[in-house]
C-alpha cells in the first residue's frame, strides 16, 4: 500500500507534517478530513515506505522500550529526544523501524499516541489508548511503567503455559509419527513372515495387519486427506461464523475449556482495571478489552455489556446474564461499582485468576503425562500381543 507524506493544519492552527498509508490520494485526503485536518500539501513518499515496521515485535523488546522510555521521561528528557535515542539503541528491527517513523511524526507536530497508532502491529490499541490517557493527564512516565509491568506479566504467563505444554505435545507428535511408521512399513514385513509359515492368525493379529495393509497402500491419500482437512478447517475458522463456533467449542472441552475461561477472565480483569486506572473511559475501555480477548464468545458477552450500560444498567448485570463469567467475578464487579472502587476490584480478580491459571496448568500437566503413558502403553501392549500370539502358536506347533 502506498505511503503519502503530507502537511496539514488542525483546528487549532497547528501545522502537522507526517506520513500515512492509503490506497490512493483521494482516500488519504478523506481520512485526513475525518481527523479534522486541512491538507495543504501531499505527495507519495518512497522513503517513508521503506521505514515502516515489518515483522512482529518481541514482547520483551516492547517491555524494555517502555521501561527505558519511562525512566527518561521521569528524568525530564523531551519526548522526541527519548524516541530518537531509543530508536538508535533498539536491537529489535521491527520496533526500531517503527520508532524511526514515530520520531519523524512527532517532529512534524503530531501527538505521540497518534504516531504510535500508525503501527498497529507494534503498538496495539491498549498501548495507544493508555498513552493517550497519559498525555492528557500528564503522567506519561507512570503509565509507561505500568504498561511495562502489564506486558511483562502477560509474557511471563504465556511463557509458563507454553513451557508446561511443550513436553506433552512433543511426546504426542513423536508417538504419532512412530505409530504411522510402524503400521505403514514394519507390520507388513511381519505379515509376509507369518504368511510364509502358514500360521493361522488370531482375530486381533488379523485386524492389526488389516490396518497395516490399509496404511501401507493408502498412506499418501491419508496424508493428503489430513492436510486437506487441516487447511479446510483453518480457512473455515477464519470466517466469523467458523471462529465463533471454534471458540464456543473450546470453552466446552473439559479442563481445557476451564483453563481458557480462567485465562480470559484474568486478562479481562487485569486489562480493564489497568485502563480504568489510567483514566480511559469505561465504554472505550470495554471496547479495547473486547478486541484483546481473542475469544469471540466472550467478545460478544462484552459487547452485550456495553449495550446494557448504554441502556442504563450496571456492568455486572449483563456479565452475569451471559453465564460465562463466574459468580465471584460478577459479584466483585458489582461491589466495585457500588463502592466506587471498580479498578481495585478488577485488579484483585485478575490476581486471583492468574494464580488459578497457574495451578490449573500445573494440574493439567501432571495429568497429561500419565495419560500419555497409559495411551502409549496400551498401543504398544496391543501391538506386542498381536505379534507375539501367532509366534507362540508357531512355537507350540513345532514342539
Amino acid at each position: 500500500m502506498p505511503i503519502y507524506a503530507y502537511t496539514a493544519v488542525d483546528i487549532t492552527g497547528r501545522q502537522i507534517r507526517s506520513t500515512i498509508q492509503g490506497e490512493n490520494e483521494g482516500l488519504v485526503l478523506a481520512r485526513l478530513r475525518e481527523q479534522s485536518l486541512i491538507c495543504t500539501e501531499i505527495r507519495e513518499s518512497k522513503r517513508a515506505a521503506t521505514s515502516l515496521a515489518s515483522g512482529k515485535v518481541k514482547p520483551k523488546s516492547l517491555v524494555v522500550f517502555s521501561r527505558q522510555f519511562a525512566t527518561m521521561i521521569d528524568a525530564g528528557i523531551p519526548i522526541l529526544r527519548c524516541i530518537e535515542v531509543l530508536s538508535g539503541t533498539m536491537k529489535d528491527l521491527a520496533l526500531k523501524q517503527a520508532l524511526e517513523v514515530v520520531a519523524m511524526d512527532v517532529k512534524g507536530g503530531i501527538a505521540l499516541y497518534e504516531a504510535l497508532a500508525k503501527h498497529p502491529k507494534v503498538f496495539n490499541r491498549l498501548y495507544v489508548n493508555m498513552i493517550r490517557a497519559a498525555e492528557l493527564g500528564g503522567i506519561l512516565d507512570q503509565i509507561l511503567d505500568r504498561l511495562a509491568g502489564f506486558l511483562e506479566y502477560e509474557a511471563d504467563v504465556k511463557g509458563k503455559i507454553k513451557g508446561a505444554m511443550m513436553y506433552p505435545v512433543l511426546v504426542l507428535i513423536f508417538s504419532q509419527i512412530m505409530l504411522f511408521a510402524l503400521f505403514t512399513f514394519v507390520l507388513p514385513r511381519f505379515k509376509e513372515i507369518f504368511n510364509g509359515m502358514n500360521v493361522q492368525l488370531p482375530p486381533v493379529t488379523a485386524a492389526l495387519f488389516a490396518m497395516g495393509d490399509f496404511m501401507s497402500h493408502f498412506w499418501m491419500y491419508i496424508i493428503a486427506a489430513g492436510l486437506g482437512i487441516y487447511f479446510g478447517l483453518k480457512n473455515y475458522v477464519k470466517t466469523p461464523a467458523g471462529r465463533f463456533q471454534k471458540d464456543a467449542l473450546i470453552l466446552r472441552i473439559p479442563i481445557v475449556g476451564e483453563l481458557v475461561l480462567k485465562m480470559s477472565v484474568a486478562r479481562f480483569s487485569r486489562t480493564f482495571g489497568t485502563l480504568l486506572t489510567s483514566g480511559v473511559p469505561m465504554m472505550r475501555s470495554l471496547e479495547i478489552v473486547g478486541e484483546t480477548m481473542g475469544n469471540m464468545v466472550l467478545v460478544q458477552a462484552i459487547d452485550n455489556a456495553r449495550a446494557g450500560i448504554r441502556e442504563g444498567t450496571k456492568l455486572s448485570a449483563p456479565l452475569a446474564q451471559s453465564t460465562l463469567f463466574p459468580t465471584m467475578v460478577t459479584t466483585m464487579i458489582d461491589i466495585g461499582e457500588e463502592s466506587g472502587r471498580l479498578p481495585d476490584m478488577l485488579v484483585k480478580v485478575g490476581d486471583f485468576y492468574d494464580s488459578e491459571v497457574e495451578s490449573t496448568v500445573k494440574g493439567l500437566t501432571s495429568m497429561i503425562e500419565p495419560l500419555l503413558i497409559m495411551f502409549l502403553g496400551s498401543v504398544v501392549g496391543f501391538i506386542a500381543i498381536s505379534i507375539m500370539t501367532p509366534i507362540f502358536k508357531l512355537v507350540n506347533s513345532i514342539k
